[in-house]
């Protein structure tokens, strides 16, 4: 990683702007160009067939066993290296299954986000982690289902939260009944942390791990958290928090809106923009990535 990655936006300088930042909390109607923001994470009645067998397989399939194999695995980043727009090219071949809001190609829904956060004037770390945050779907490229990549994530080695969507498809998981998995804290201490947490195996996981060292502790968060929707949307597992990780909430609170309400039907100009993320990727990431 550049030993320069963080030159931008100086990890000394980080509360100069945080109250600043914090106060510009964006305004989810205004995000929400494509429809109103209470029809977005409709899983009751989703707009594609593919939503509820994807949450059905995985709940079922996500054991603790299955997050700790796929860690092992993935986490030595031997698979293959590749520029970031290499990585882009495959991700304009997906359309991610478990989502209800939108049937784009990904790079498209990754500038929505990027660019509607960039129109509020947020610092390009951030303008970045929007471009950036769903990169992890490459693990499809390596053979995964969607099921293992994509979708709301949740710990596993505890007991499953009613706060997860179509939590009633955990009863066929063997975890639901191992008791070593199944109580309040399961392998966990009180208070542990995320940090000490092993969430379901997917794309925010990878590409956090992939990206750590490259961006601030907020950009981090969002990265690694932005899919827990049972945490930082319904207050879930507040039990295994520690003050920190409450601390950096409102950074992944700051960001879901430009995630979640910025899915629009309407593709972003890409030639026009890629003059801009060329110079931002060039300024905080390697030439290439290991994947």
């Amino acid at each position: 990683m550049s030993s320069n990655s963080f030159e931008a936006v100086p990890l000394q300088n980080l509360d100069e702007w945080e109250d600043d930042l914090l106060r510009r909390y964006p305004d989810p109607e205004k995000i929400a160009a494509a429809k109103d923001t209470e029809a977005y994470r409709n899983y009751e009645e989703p707009a594609r067939d593919t939503v509820k067998e994807f949450y059905r397989l995985n709940h079922k399939y996500q054991t603790h066993e299955f997050v700790m194999g796929k860690r092992e695995d993935y986490l030595k980043f031997d698979k293959k290296e590749m520029t970031v727009w290499d990585a882009f090219d495959f991700l304009n071949q997906l359309v991610d299954d478990s989502d209800p809001d939108t049937d784009l190609d990904q790079l498209q829904h990754l500038l929505q986000t990027s660019e509607a956060i960039r129109r509020d004037g947020h610092p390009d770390w951030m303008v970045l982690t929007g471009l950036m945050h769903d990169m992890g779907k490459v693990l499809c490229l390596f053979g995964e289902a969607q099921w293992a990549v994509v979708g709301d994530t949740f710990p596993v080695g505890c007991a499953y939260s009613d706060k997860i969507v179509y939590s009633e498809f955990f009863k066929d998981n063997p975890d639901f009944t191992n008791e070593q998995f199944n109580t309040r804290l399961g392998v966990y201490k009180e208070g542990c942390g995320l940090r000490n947490v092993n969430m379901s195996w997917g794309h925010d996981e990878y590409v956090y791990q992939m990206l750590k060292d490259s961006l601030p502790e907020p950009a981090q968060y969002m990265l690694r958290y932005h899919s827990f929707y049972s945490w930082h949307r319904e207050g879930a597992y507040d039990y295994l928090l520690d003050d920190h990780d409450r601390e950096m909430l409102k950074w992944v609170k700051l960001f879901n809106p430009y995630d979640l309400y910025s899915k629009s039907p309407e593709p972003p100009d890409w030639k026009k923009l890629r003059p801009y993320y060329e110079d931002l990727v060039g300024r905080y990431l390697p030439k290439t990535l290991k994947f």
